[in-house]
């Protein structure tokens, strides 16, 4: 018999909402190294990020010691708009795959933009309104950091130009609208627009982008822009701090009924949900408290951790920003057209990378027809259509539980739920009809992007 004394669903109370985020660097026992300017091959300095970033983000991105780093008020005002978030219980589920697994997970769908990224674009945005900033730049490739940050600048008041990977403007056209209805000025990347854009095209005048392109023309048009700043919905440090609200959450509620997850599974694309979701757990980890199994999924069509090099990178693919060490498959590798998904950067978060080659944590891919099936048998489960990037936690986390089936073990899985999935019915559309089909690079073809990986030392 399954015990019911704890609940489907699970709200924390609006005083128990964090007002702290967790450091996870201080609790590492080695850093990542550090990002470099390009320019000089030295570790980047904050006066070096100041083109490009918003100051109070630069602190963040450069704390390595700080545990836990203050919520200002502003930004807990913001997120009591639709947080804290629930954990669910996945009863319905459990019972459908007979497993004696127990299953939660971290449902981060109950805001208009349909995902976790609006916890970083509200922070981010704050300090740039605190900074006097009038006008941001962003890249997006599914739409929902476009969507999120465009939320966030209507409500602070600031101007923004997001430039989206072309195949998503073409694929998630209600997205496009979101972005614009909150004021917001959208552009299909690669462009016209930028000399980055331009550069790209006529070397590939058919592609359908990638964030590395997009990164590139938003880094440009902020640099070149008075009053402006570039902001980033992933991979840099920062980003995954203010995302740790999502950890911070779960981890309070299943303490409330005395559970410890023995896996704990989130898609990964450039890591924020995922390093958001870990983080408590992860710090617990590092303190040898606990040994929690954490499990990175990612696309098979861009396998930057299973497939990819520890290496120094450029972070876009028109070579512009620092160069950081990250798991990367190289700053040219361009993602096929035919994934649905998002999760289509070629790198992985510093963080991320670095707990990964230390096997604090490891990493699964997967083909995303498989995606699409675990997203409906979820959908039809547990009432809540998930949007494609959260299908690849799901996919894991219905191995993992049938994997418990089969051995009789009753671990507790945590997965995080990003959003949900109904900008994504295109995608849903053309799976149903049994268009979808799935697409793994060769050998050959990463090697292409390797070559693009930037001649310098790698063992600095």
């Amino acid at each position: 018999m399954k015990n019911y004394d704890i609940p489907y669903k699970t709200y924390l109370s609006e005083s128990e909402l964090p007002d702290k985020w967790i450091n996870v660097k201080a609790f590492m026992k080695s850093q990542h190294d550090p990002f470099l300017n390009p320019a000089t091959l030295e570790p980047c300095t904050a006066e070096d990020l100041k083109p490009v970033f918003c100051d109070d983000v630069i602190k963040q991105e450069l704390d390595c010691t700080t545990p836990y780093i203050d919520i200002p008020e502003e930004i807990v005002s913001f997120y009591k708009m639709y947080r804290p978030s629930p954990l669910v219980r996945a009863y319905c589920l459990e019972k459908a795959l007979g497993t004696p697994a127990h299953i939660y997970y971290k449902f981060e769908g109950n805001n208009t933009s349909g995902s976790h990224k609006l916890n970083s674009a509200a922070a981010q945005v704050y300090y740039a309104k605190k900074q006097g900033l009038t006008s941001l730049t962003t890249e997006t490739g599914a739409g929902q950091w476009g969507t999120a940050l465009a939320m966030a600048t209507a409500y602070f008041g600031i101007d923004l130009t997001v430039y989206m990977v072309k195949v998503s403007s073409l694929q998630k056209p209600y997205r496009k609208a979101v972005i614009e209805t909150y004021g917001a000025k959208v552009v299909p990347s690669p462009s016209d627009t930028t000399a980055a854009g331009r550069a790209i095209l006529a070397k590939m005048p058919e592609t359908g982008g990638s964030l590395g392109c997009a990164i590139s023309e938003a880094v440009e048009t902020a640099t070149n822009t008075p009053n402006c700043r570039y902001v980033l919905g992933s991979v840099l440090d920062h980003v995954l701090l203010h995302q740790t609200v999502i950890g911070l959450e779960a981890k309070k509620a299943l303490d409330k009924y005395g559970v410890t997850p023995d896996v704990i599974i989130g898609c990964a694309g450039g890591g924020s949900n995922l390093g958001g979701l870990i983080a408590p757990f992860m710090a617990d980890k590092l303190q040898g408290k606990t040994d929690t199994d954490i499990v990175a999924v990612e696309p098979a069509s861009c396998p930057s951790l299973t497939r990819g090099l520890y290496k120094y990178d450029f972070c876009d693919t028109g070579r512009m920003t620092p160069l950081a060490r990250m798991y990367s498959l190289g700053s040219g590798f361009i993602p096929s057209a035919n994934h649905a998904g998002g999760l289509r950067y070629h790198g992985m978060s510093p963080i991320l990378s670095k707990l990964y080659h230390d096997k604090y944590m490891r990493a699964v891919s997967v083909e995303q027809t498989k995606v699409f099936e675990a997203a409906e048998y979820f959908a039809k489960t547990e009432g809540i259509l998930p949007a494609p990037e959260s299908a690849h936690a799901i996919k894991a986390a219905l191995d993992e539980a049938l994997e418990c089936k089969r051995t009789g073990q009753a671990k507790n899985i945590l997965f995080g739920l990003t959003g949900t999935g109904y900008f994504d019915l295109k995608a849903y559309m053309e799976y149903n009809a049994g268009n979808m089909t799935d697409y793994v690079p060769t050998d050959a073809e990463l090697q292409k992007g390797f070559a693009s990986f930037p001649d310098i030392p790698q063992n600095r």
